[in-house]
Formats: C-alpha cells, structure tokens, sequence
C-alpha cells in the first residue's frame, strides 16, 4: 500500500470514528469511571461497586432505550415517569388485592404501557401538538388515575404484593446477593433494539423521520404507524420497569417513578443522541446510561456531597450537548475535505 493509500485509510478510520455518536459517550464513561475509581478505590471497582451502578443502570437504561429511539425520530415521551408506578400499582391490585395469578398482574401491568403507549402515539399522529405536550398531559392524566384506583380500590397509595418464588426468580431477585436480574432482561433489551435500530429496514426510516418526517412521509415511510410503534415500545418498557420494581421490593408506591422522565433523557443525550433528533445509536445509549449510574453511585462511595452529582451530571448533560455538536460538525467537516 502506498503512503498515500495509507494516509487517506488512516483519514477515512478517523473520520469514520468521529463520525460515530457514541464517541463522545465512550470518552466521557472512561473519564468519569476514571474519576471515581481513583476516589472510591478498591471497593467502587469491586463486585459492590459495580453491582451498585449497574443495577442503577439495568433500571433507567431499560426504559432509556425507546426513549433515545423516539428522540432520534424526533419525538419526546414524558410520560414514562407515571406509566412506572401505574403498571406497578395494576400489577399489585390485580395479584395481590384481588389474589389473580401472577401472570395475570404482569399481564396486566405491560398492558397500561401498551395503552399509554398507544394513546401517546395516536395524539401525537393525529394533532399538530408537539409530543412534548402530549405526553406530559397524558403523564399527568395516569398520575390522577392510578392515584385515584388506588384509593378507591385499596385505600391506600402504597400497596404490597409478595410474588410466589419462580416469578421473584425471574423479575426480582439479586443473583450472588448483590447483581439485580434485570441487569440480564437489559442486555437482552439492549441486544432487540441493536437489531432494530442498526440491523432492520426499520431503522432506517427511524432516522429518516428524525432528519425530516415531511420527506420520509412522501418516500413512502409509515410515519404514523412507526411513531405509534415507538410510543408503545417506551411504554411497555416503562410497565415492565414498574413490575419488576414491584417483584423487586415487593411494594408500589403511587408517587414512584418520577425521577426516570428526566434520568432517562440525561442518559441519551450523554448517549450522544442529537436534541433535534436524527442521529445517535443505542451503543451510545448504553454508554450514557452507564455514565449516569457511575456518577450516581460513585458520589456515594467516594464519600463526597451528594449535591457534587448533581453539579456533575449537569456539567455531564451540557457538555453532551455541545460536543454532540462539535463531533457532528467536524464529521461534516472532514467529510467535505475528503470530497
């Protein structure tokens, strides 16, 4: 190979790795974990350490990942944060209030997010209101609602349910004492919506929509069936974190859930997805949400104030946002150069 075939191969692999969305992530996970191991010392990089974190991230990460799929579409969902505790508290009443079997609560509990889901799609597709606005007005309706079951039926906004052993195996219990199961169910998330997204047709028009809905639309994209898709995929995600919470602590609380609205779009957008929609990838996604947990957990065992987490998952979210756009711009940039 001349010296010349050389150098546009090394321009081409380093264009190529700035191109990707996940550089940024990859980069900011290594000097966060970095950061923390040094301060935690032996016990943050040990099995209690890493067990820690990433039961944190199986959780957040599970429902972050249709999440960055409707924002790299160009839609938000706001309402995850109250379809959490609804499938919860559905699944509760269902097994435990009324003694069903527990297929029947899980059943019924990935059900709410399926409607939710369903609800949030139809809206969006249907008006000319910004998801945004959707989903936060359809976030507060399942609050009132599954507040107002709950009273009716139980009396209570906390309800208790003890899952019989096969189902506590499945959904709730912690392997070696320390690693939460949904850490596995998020693998196995995270390897459908690799294929989805980086494998399938369907990914395609995923990103088209999020680069310009109005051109996807007349190429023939099925823009409203595949939003309402996306919105169904984030709320059965969402129900699913609920009934494993709810296996997992054996309780549903009604006021639950709230802190993954805002978690699990910090998780993407560290992830490298674009606000304005149209880039980023799930490996990205993942990396995001592992950078969240560490800096959740590590402030914990580095023995700092907590306030210094949220000091640095701001500083975390900002800068996501502006290399989002540096490493985009030079990508363009270093492609124009190679034309």
């Amino acid at each position: 190979m001349s010296m010349q075939s050389a150098a546009e191969a090394k321009g081409f692999s380093l264009g190529s790795l700035i191109r990707r969305p996940e550089t940024g992530s990859f980069l900011g996970f290594v000097v966060v974990y970095t950061f923390f191991a040094i301060l935690g010392g032996a016990v943050f990089m040990g099995a209690p350490g890493w067990s820690s974190w990433l039961n944190i991230a199986a959780e957040v990460g599970i429902i972050a990942l249709p999440v960055g799929l409707l924002m790299i579409s160009g839609e938000f969902d706001m309402s995850v944060g109250a379809v959490v505790p609804a499938a919860s508290v559905t699944a509760a009443l269902l097994s435990g209030h009324f003694e069903l079997p527990a297929l029947i609560g899980i059943c019924g509990g990935l059900a709410v997010g399926l409607l939710v889901g369903f609800v949030n799609g139809l809206l969006v597709t249907r008006s000319a209101i910004p998801s945004l606005i959707v989903t936060i007005g359809v976030m507060f309706a399942v609050m009132g609602l599954t507040l107002g079951f709950a009273v009716l039926i139980k009396g209570s906004t906390s309800l208790s349910y003890v899952p019989d052993p096969l189902t506590k195996s499945l959904l709730g219990t912690f392997v070696g004492g320390m690693f939460n199961v949904s850490i596995f169910w998020w693998l196995g998330f995270v390897v459908a919506f690799v294929f989805f997204l980086h494998f399938s047709p369907i990914g395609n028009w995923v990103f088209a929509m999020g680069g310009d809905a109005e051109s996807a639309r007349n190429a023939g994209v099925p823009t409203a069936k595949l939003k309402i898709a996306l919105f169904m995929a984030s709320g059965f995600c969402a129900a699913f974190v609920g009934v494993a919470q709810l296996m997992t602590y054996q309780s549903a609380q009604v006021a639950g859930g709230q802190s993954f609205i805002f978690n699990s779009i910090m998780c993407v957008v560290i992830g490298g997805v674009l606000l304005t929609g149209g880039a980023g990838s799930i490996f990205g996604i993942v990396l995001g949400t592992m950078t969240f947990a560490v800096v959740n957990q590590g402030i914990f065992f580095a023995a700092l104030d907590p306030n210094i987490g949220s000091i640095i998952i701001g500083a975390l979210l900002l800068i996501a946002v502006l290399s989002n756009d540096s490493f985009r711009t030079l990508a363009m940039t270093l492609s124009s150069k190679k034309k």
